[in-house]
């Protein structure tokens, strides 16, 4: 298989840091992706980020180019999860994308409230797959118990969040942000659930009451079933479109019938995807179809 050639590192620049060519690392990547089962479109945008953490991969394993780094991928296969593991791209913040939260507040999650009540359960089951360091699930979190829950006094949120990365995840459960990670929250929101703490904010220990899992979803998921499902701007971006129908369809068939699946904005769902319709009236969030 050709892969790209003569890529060497530059000298120290003008930030002070070693970095690659962007056409070299750009080569690379478009040669590499796909091996993984990943997009290089959805990393056109981001590819500076994975050419850094390239540039001190390579540092780290004593390598002066990307032609002895493509060498170390085919004499030592285990190399791969660690160019996989370079790739994730953890873009979270809370609140992110005010109109989906919006929907799910005032039709989305009233209308799946509604049912399971109907239903007599008491549990609520939701999922955030790629939850990268854990704002989306702790928002979903907190507009429940701050602005739903009293209308369902009866229902409880329970609430499983998913990333592969284990950093990201320690910081999940540690719950604790910068300033500017909440500057979308409505300050309602804002004010209920976090408390200062040494110069960050803290989740308030009630809305922690949720499982954070490390889980690649190309191999393993939770079992369901749930009633809400948010993915958003992980797999329908960074994964090859054979690999997006494969798990998204796992994904769905997790969902209860009428649950939702919340993807992001910019995303659409693979060709043929089954079992799943638009939320009328709503943008990127789908309902599964009724049996």
């Amino acid at each position: 298989m050709a892969h790209p050639r003569g890529e060497t590192l530059q000298r120290p620049g003008d930030r002070g840091e070693r970095a690659m060519r962007d056409d070299k690392c750009t080569a690379f990547l478009r040669w590499a992706l796909p091996q993984l089962g990943r997009s290089w479109p959805g990393y056109r945008k981001v590819r500076r980020v994975i050419c850094k953490r390239l540039a001190r991969r390579l540092r780290s394993l004593g390598l002066a180019d990307l032609d002895g780094y493509t060498q170390q991928l085919a004499t030592h296969a285990e190399e791969w999860q660690h160019l996989d593991a370079l790739c994730g791209i953890p873009i979270s913040r809370f609140y992110r994308d005010r109109g989906v939260f919006e929907t799910l507040e005032h039709f989305v999650l009233p209308a799946v409230a509604g049912a399971t009540a109907a239903q007599s359960r008491t549990t609520l089951d939701c999922w955030s797959a790629g939850c990268a360091s854990g704002e989306e699930a702790y928002t979903l979190a907190i507009l429940w118990m701050v602005r739903l829950q009293p209308r369902f006094p009866q229902l409880d949120m329970r609430i499983v969040a998913t990333d592969l990365d284990a950093r990201l995840l320690a910081r999940a459960r540690a719950g604790r942000y910068a300033a500017s990670s909440l500057k979308a929250f409505p300050e309602d929101l804002r004010a209920e659930a976090f408390e200062p703490d040494d110069g960050e904010w803290r989740v308030r220990d009630r809305f922690r009451r949720m499982d954070f899992l490390q889980q690649d979803l190309r191999e393993a998921m939770s079992a369901g079933p749930f009633d809400v499902v948010l993915c958003r701007n992980v797999v329908l971006t960074y994964y090859a479109p054979p690999v997006q129908l494969a798990v998204m369809q796992r994904i769905a068939d997790r969902l209860r019938p009428g649950g939702a699946l919340v993807i992001g904005i910019h995303e659409s769902l693979p060709d043929g995807l089954a079992g799943l319709a638009p939320w009328p009236g709503a943008r990127a969030i789908y309902r599964r179809a009724a049996d």
